[in-house]
């Protein structure tokens, strides 16, 4: 069967060669090959020398492509050669074949060089809210790759990484010389009560009624913490805080048992929110406060992991990657 690209058909043999078959439009991608690069660097003998090929074979090969498109691509001006309007036409077309065809090429040496096994690393929360949506569908794309998953501080996963003990990490918003780091996702810090509390018939809170409250305090150790922290730094007096956890788990359960009210990534109460068990308070001042996770990697590795990852990411949070939005 005859694969199409841009409309001609390419019947291939072990040899890269293309054979002749009935009602076919055979076309070699070595003879196009050879037209974009004398095209590019303006002569038969510069192409030449970048194909390692000698001047005859490169003419041969443009003859060849002239009989099979049925039109002169090159005028001989002297010892110049000048593009022919028939050339100009089937220039961009021959561009794109040519580009499909190493896409295509790379595509598959990247399929045969994947790892049997990637190891990946993250943070507690990510592992409880992220971590099983994102590998279901990391497992449909690369079927014959086993995942194994370790959980750690962010400190810790960075430094796996680093030694190479996790192929790629899943972190907080930091950087590293060694490493190479993109943005996976923000997660905004909302203020969250129960069921049945004073604050849902409230038009506005502000901060000194919620100094009042008892509150549950999730401890995470990320830099944006100390901006909730900020919030109440103006007041005469400390806020209410009645229990400490750096567990996310924790913090959302005894804000459901009504233990008091607290400060939780979007991620984490997602559920709970659409239950209605965790209401999520609208504040100006928490707008701008967000958890952000990051993937890390060596500089240069496991590049095919890391592009599904962040089009997983798209499909998970959106182009904004505000995980708030698609819980309201």
């Amino acid at each position: 069967m005859p694969s199409m690209i841009a409309g001609v058909s390419f019947v291939y043999s072990e040899q890269s060669t293309i054979r002749d078959e009935p009602e076919v439009c055979a076309i070699n991608i070595d003879n196009i090959e050879a037209f974009v690069f004398i095209v590019h660097y303006g002569s038969y003998n510069k192409a030449a020398d970048i194909l390692f090929l000698s001047q005859p074979s490169v003419s041969a090969r443009i003859q060849s492509l002239e009989r099979e498109l049925n039109c002169k691509l090159f005028d001989r001006i002297g010892k110049q050669i000048q593009i022919t309007e028939e050339g100009k036409k089937f220039l961009p077309y021959a561009q794109q074949i040519l580009m499909t065809y190493q896409k295509g090429k790379l595509h598959i040496n990247q399929k045969k060089s994947l790892p049997e096994e990637l190891r990946l690393g993250c943070t507690v929360s990510v592992s409880n809210y992220t971590i099983p949506d994102v590998l279901s569908r990391l497992k449909q794309r690369f079927p014959n790759t086993h995942f194994k998953l370790v959980t750690g501080t962010t400190d810790d996963i960075i430094g796996k990484v680093v030694n190479k003990e996790v192929d790629i990490g899943f972190v907080r918003n930091v950087s590293h010389p060694n490493l190479q780091s993109a943005k996976f996702y923000e997660d905004p810090i909302r203020l969250y009560v129960y069921e049945g509390h004073p604050f849902l018939h409230m038009d506005r809170v502000t901060i000194e009624q919620i100094a009042v409250q008892p509150l549950v305090f999730f401890e995470c150790g990320a830099l944006d913490w100390l901006r909730v922290h900020r919030m109440f730094g103006g007041l005469d007096h400390p806020p209410n805080i009645q229990f400490l956890t750096d567990n996310s788990e924790t913090a959302k359960k005894l804000v459901i048992r009504k233990a008091g009210i607290g400060f939780l990534p979007s991620l984490s109460a997602q559920e709970e929110t659409r239950s209605g068990k965790l209401v999520p308070i609208p504040m100006q001042e928490t707008e701008a406060i967000t958890l952000q996770t990051n993937i890390v990697s060596c500089h240069g590795k496991h590049a095919p992991f890391i592009e599904a990852i962040m089009s997983i990411g798209k499909e998970l949070y959106g182009e904004k990657n505000d995980i708030e939005l698609l819980y309201k």
